[in-house]
């Protein structure tokens, strides 16, 4: 019983996450990102703030997708380290011109 228990508690701290935001409603975007960063948190996302200049990264043109992502990479890093260090993803598509 304590086996079953321990490896759900392991599959559920390996789970991944999207939160992506469009700016025109339409689905997610397919092509490459203008822009991906991975970025540094620390204990379990606690510890560290960032943000990402749009008007920097898309260089004059138009946002039109904003991603941040929690992989299955990113997770392991977390259970591996009992959760000091906690990256995150950002992905950025900015509208062809």
């Amino acid at each position: 019983m304590k086996n079953i228990i321990m490896a759900l508690v392991v599959l559920s701290m390996l789970g991944c996450s999207t939160v992506t935001v469009r700016t025109d409603g339409k689905s997610e975007a397919s092509v490459p990102p203008t822009y991906e960063k991975q970025y540094t948190y620390w204990w379990w996302g606690l510890k560290g703030e960032y943000s990402v200049n749009i008007r920097e990264v898309c260089a004059g043109k138009s946002l039109e997708q904003i991603q941040t992502v929690h992989s299955l990479i990113d997770s392991l890093s977390g259970l591996f380290t009992l959760g000091i260090y906690a990256p995150r993803t950002a992905r950025v598509w900015c509208e062809e011109a």
